[in-house]
């Protein structure tokens, strides 16, 4: 019987995992009165005060991002790196214009709730083949290594820095910042393990070591 090979799964769940985690960052956005995710303010604070499209500036971050990470590290990163940052922005941007705008608190909060929700698992999809971490997430383990600092003070300052300048440029700045702060990282706690069983499951593989 014909079977895709496990790099080919590898991939299949990278890509759709980039797609749900951009369409719950775009669910956010559309729910946006409750606040978005500290890298999202800046990128909607940079599309609010210069233009082109909130996508086009998490491609143009992420690329700032690789290049100086690239440089301290003085190697290129892998292809899953570049991948994420060029397929994140686009599907953000298609997730933006298909996904209607509502006006009402209710619609607001249920748009927040399970953008977050689904945020997680895109991220559990995308990370449990291995192809790569995302830019920022390569930012964060550079600080860890060079400075021996825990990943959790490292990526707690980041995102209170970046949510702060996004602030500043008019980004939407609310509690739904601080939940996707503090809570993203629970919830992919629970949703990796579950993603990395199914993409097992799908290639035939018993054991997470196929995945090293």
């Amino acid at each position: 019987m014909w079977m895709l090979t496990l790099k080919k799964w590898r991939w299949i769940f990278f890509v759709v995992g980039q797609m749900i985690l951009s369409l719950g960052i775009a669910m956010t956005i559309k729910g946006q009165r409750l606040g978005i995710g500290p890298w999202d303010v800046l990128h909607v604070g940079l599309y609010e005060n210069i233009g082109l499209t909130i996508g086009s500036w998490s491609v143009i971050t992420g690329l700032i991002i690789v290049l100086i990470t690239a440089a301290f590290q003085k190697k290129l990163p892998k292809y899953g790196t570049w991948l994420n940052m060029l397929l994140l922005g686009s599907f953000i941007d298609l997730f933006n214009w298909l996904l209607p705008d509502v006006s009402t608190m209710t619609a607001q909060i249920f748009m927040f709730v399970f953008g977050v929700v689904i945020m997680a698992y895109g991220i559990g999809l995308y990370v449990s083949p291995n192809m790569g971490a995302g830019p920022r997430d390569s930012l964060m383990l550079l600080i860890v290594h060079k400075f021996n600092v825990s990943v959790k003070v490292v990526r707690t300052s980041i995102e209170v820095i970046v949510a702060l300048l996004g602030w500043a440029l008019g980004g939407p700045v609310g509690i739904g910042t601080v939940l996707i702060a503090l809570l993203i990282g629970q919830f992919v706690h629970y949703a990796m393990p579950q993603c990395q069983r199914l993409l097992l499951r799908a290639a035939g593989e018993q054991s997470t070591e196929a995945l090293l």
